[in-house]
């Protein structure tokens, strides 16, 4: 029979509780509203797509991680390459050798969102297993094993000469430390975050859920950082300034058609984030979401707030834009792309 405490630990009220688990309809809700006017304004519903003209759809949906990667200077990036399936294997080993890339590697699907498919692939047996299951072509990249972790959103309205930084979020891996009591499984069953990714968590770590965690020890139990995932964003704001802003703006106006997203990235600290001495794992375009809104506790207002502004922003981008040359994409070209985005994420 269950307790007041069982139900009160379920993962329903746990994400009834914080409005940073609620379903995307319910957060979002007050800025499709608010898109829609704006398409209006725009009259097109694809608007957004000339917010960034140097990437597909402007970075919402059915752009190549790829591709949109290669655009970075490459002394910023992690070392990636590019899997076309169907594929073997040894097809996977021997472009992963050809590019200098060794075990453990991350995989991702090249067209995906929300850590759909992002995995971390520690053996030869872990990539057999993933291509059972991914039929879509995706990108190997390099574990970059740095301390931080940040989602740096910039924006430059073409007209301008400078651009700045709107949003850091700062991420802290899903881990668990241990009392010398309990066991893993009891650590990631009485932890909120963890708990929430238990049907996952209990396939990776099945052979040492019985094991008790000595006193102090840490576990990572997820080493991506996806919100989806388990990771905690944490809102960074305070480290926003001019010298920042100056890095990324360098930085950004490097990369063709670029004006609108978020950089998700490591570094070793923040001198070298400031100095731009990072290693970027992805660039999102306008479909990116300023994440320090989810920070524990941040007000649900204040965050539906934050979306309206970033809508305006995308807005009147495309807006300038549009009126130095780009265009909208048409209804039938926004169409194919999404279906091909669909059929992409539903692989299983």
């Amino acid at each position: 029979m269950f307790s007041v405490k069982d139900v009160a630990r379920s993962n329903f009220f746990i994400r009834l509780k914080s409005w940073e688990y609620w379903p995307f309809g319910i957060i979002h809700f007050p800025a499709i509203i608010y898109f829609l006017w704006l398409s209006v304004r725009a009259r097109s519903f694809f608007f957004f797509s000339a917010s960034n003209p140097g990437i597909v759809m402007g970075g919402m949906f059915g752009e190549s991680k790829y591709d949109v990667l290669k655009k970075v200077p490459s002394r910023y990036t992690a070392n990636t390459t590019f899997i076309k399936t169907p594929c073997e294997k040894n097809d996977v080993i021997n472009k992963m050798a050809h590019q200098g890339l060794k075990l453990p590697v991350i995989f991702k699907p090249d067209l995906g969102e929300r850590g759909f498919m992002v995995e971390r692939i520690n053996t030869e047996s872990d990539i057999e297993n993933y291509l059972s299951r991914m039929k879509y072509s995706f990108v190997v990249q390099e574990l970059i094993d740095l301390p931080l972790e940040f989602g740096i959103f910039y924006l430059r309205y073409p007209s301008k000469q400078k651009g700045q930084v709107t949003s850091i979020a700062m991420k802290e891996m899903l881990s668990v430390t241990g009392d010398g009591v309990s066991t893993l499984e009891m650590l990631i069953q009485g932890k909120d975050r963890a708990k929430l990714q238990w049907e996952t968590l209990k396939k990776t770590y099945a052979d040492q859920l019985s094991e008790i965690v000595p006193k102090g020890k840490t576990i990572e139990l997820v080493s991506i950082g996806n919100h989806c995932l388990g990771t905690k964003f944490l809102d960074g704001s305070h480290l926003i300034n001019d010298r920042l802003s100056a890095t990324f703006d360098e930085m950004s106006k490097q990369i063709e058609g670029f004006y609108f997203g978020r950089f998700d990235l490591r570094c070793a600290s923040l001198e070298d984030l400031y100095n731009g001495n990072v290693k970027i794992m992805e660039l999102n375009g306008c479909g990116a979401e300023p994440a320090h809104i989810y920070h524990p506790g941040y007000s649900l207002f204040k965050a539906i707030g934050v979306l309206l502004d970033h809508w305006r922003n995308i807005f009147l981008i495309a807006r300038e834009n549009v009126e130095r040359g780009s265009s909208y994409i048409p209804f039938k070209e926004a169409k194919k792309y999404y279906k091909k985005f669909k059929a992409a994420t539903q692989v299983s």
